[in-house]
């Protein structure tokens, strides 16, 4: 994992990663956290619902934006200050999601960055949208 400067970070750069969920994803997401919504564990249950199956927790979706802030862009000592997010779609077992976050503000004087993050799906459409914001401390 690269470390990227702070001063070598512009307005539009852009990372992704993406992520194929599986049923253990759900089970140990759920273990985790605690959440055993049934929507999320159990089958019968999710069938009767307005999903008519199970979906991933939207948090375990958020989670990869996190992912692709502390890996990718900006990377290694980036430190999470906030994240807003909205669910538009849920995420099934099997589905492949796209995390992505895009630079749209610099605050040089704090080096503080502003992201634009989305969650897509493999058809994709929009699972997540949010935006974060970034401390870069280190280089």
């Amino acid at each position: 994992m690269k470390e990227l400067a702070y001063a070598d970070m512009n307005v539009g750069d852009s990372a992704s990663l993406s992520k194929t969920v599986t049923e253990s994803d759900i089970l140990s997401f759920a273990g985790l956290t605690m959440d055993f919504n049934p929507v999320h564990v159990n089958a019968e249950y999710a069938k009767e619902s307005i999903f008519k199956e199970r979906i991933a927790h939207g948090m375990l979706s958020a989670g990869f934006i996190s992912a692709v802030l502390g890996t990718t862009l900006p990377g290694p000592n980036a430190i999470y200050l906030g994240q807003e997010l909205k669910f538009t779609a849920p995420v099934k077992i099997g589905d492949t999601v796209t995390a992505t976050a895009t630079i749209i503000e610099k605050k040089d004087e704090k080096r503080i960055l502003k992201l634009k993050t989305v969650v897509t799906n493999q058809r994709g459409e929009v699972v997540v949208d949010g935006n974060a914001v970034i401390k870069k401390i280190g280089l």
